[in-house]
């Protein structure tokens, strides 16, 4: 009797240990989890194998900025949505107005899996505690058109291009111009946000002479594309895109990644104060895939993005590796994250002087 007694309790033992993933599932099953994101991370084929395996439902809110969500989460707005896409260079400014819980990654299994870089910042956490889990990364590079340019350029083309004059273009954000700057410059990158009133000053002769070859700052991705089309511009810092847009139209685009540093960009998924109880276990489960295969897969053909996590950088071509930047993660080594300068609102200013001069 000992043994059988013995043997129903193992039985016993080893059918709740089965039933205990499945009863989780079956809580996440039915619960509608509001995301809060760019409209092209939220596609309904992305999250199509999140829907079927879980149940789960998304609900889909864009925003058009950073700005734009931390203004509306500050307004009340976190009381309806479960989930996030701050920059992770901005992941601060949302705990220090309490509006996000820290992340329990034991939960997310495919955090695991993170790429070294993304586990060692110290960007989306705050006392040892993760508050932003970094999702997808790229670079902005400079790309140029090939067929109109005599070699692959640098930083200094946007100061010192003469022959280019009226062909060049720079994006309209404080941030990323004094960054290219001071790249030009020489600053060290650890320095490079917490530039005194010198370097501020030298910054500020630099993109002055730096205006007078510009013919345009772009705002609209979109408008940048259709000037390289035009040839109207040859050189500009950029987004991806543009890249492979025009080089699928036939045109010779390059794509330089200057030695002096390129600018790296991470955004991550946080979930706000409020999410609790199934609710949360769903949104958990939904930060899981994120980070997973079945998403990365479809985000790095239809971004294309790389995720921060492995999950299936081996599965994928080799030629689509390279063009997500992850066949050689030694490009990363001369990234320049994204950081918040303590005198921001004097690089602001700045930037405004240089435009109105």
């Amino acid at each position: 009797m000992r043994r059988r007694e013995l043997l129903k309790s193992v039985l016993a033992g080893a059918a709740l240990s089965a039933v205990g993933p499945l009863r989780g599932v079956a809580q996440a099953a039915g619960e509608t989890v509001a995301w809060l994101t760019w409209e092209n991370l939220a596609k309904d084929d992305y999250l199509a194998a999140l829907v079927e395996k879980t149940g789960i439902k998304i609900e889909k809110s864009f925003i058009g900025s950073d700005d734009e969500q931390f203004a509306k989460l500050r307004a009340g707005g976190a009381s309806s949505v479960d989930l996030i896409t701050p920059g992770l260079d901005k992941v601060e400014f949302y705990v220090a107005s309490n509006l996000l819980q820290p992340l329990d990654l034991a939960k997310i299994p495919n955090a695991a899996k993170l790429y070294d870089t993304f586990k060692t910042t110290k960007l989306g956490k705050k006392d040892g505690k993760t508050y932003g889990i970094p999702f997808y990364w790229g670079i902005n590079p400079i790309v140029y058109r090939a067929d109109l340019m005599d070699a692959e350029p640098d930083w200094s083309v946007f100061f010192e291009g003469e022959k280019y004059k009226g062909k060049l273009a720079m994006r309209d954000y404080a941030l990323e111009g004094i960054m290219i700057a001071a790249m030009y410059l020489g600053i060290p990158k650890d320095k490079m946000f917490d530039l005194g009133d010198k370097e501020l000053a030298e910054v500020k002769k630099a993109l002055i002479a730096q205006k007078k070859l510009l013919r345009t700052y772009w705002t609209s991705i979109g408008d940048l594309t259709n000037l390289y089309a035009s040839g109207e511009v040859v050189c500009a810092f950029s987004w991806v895109p543009p890249y492979y847009d025009l080089t699928a139209r036939g045109l010779k685009m390059g794509m330089a990644k200057p030695k002096a540093g390129v600018i790296g960009w991470c955004d991550t998924i946080a979930i706000p104060a409020g999410v609790t109880g199934a609710k949360l276990d769903a949104t958990l489960k939904v930060v899981d895939y994120l980070l997973g295969p079945d998403y990365g897969k479809k985000l790095a053909f239809g971004g294309p993005y790389a995720q921060s996590t492995s999950a299936t950088r081996d599965a994928l071509p080799v030629d689509q590796q390279e063009k997500i930047f992850i066949k050689d993660l030694s490009v990363m080594d001369s990234f320049v994250w994204k950081a918040n300068p303590p005198r921001y609102t004097e690089w602001v200013a700045l930037w405004n002087e240089v435009k109105a001069s």
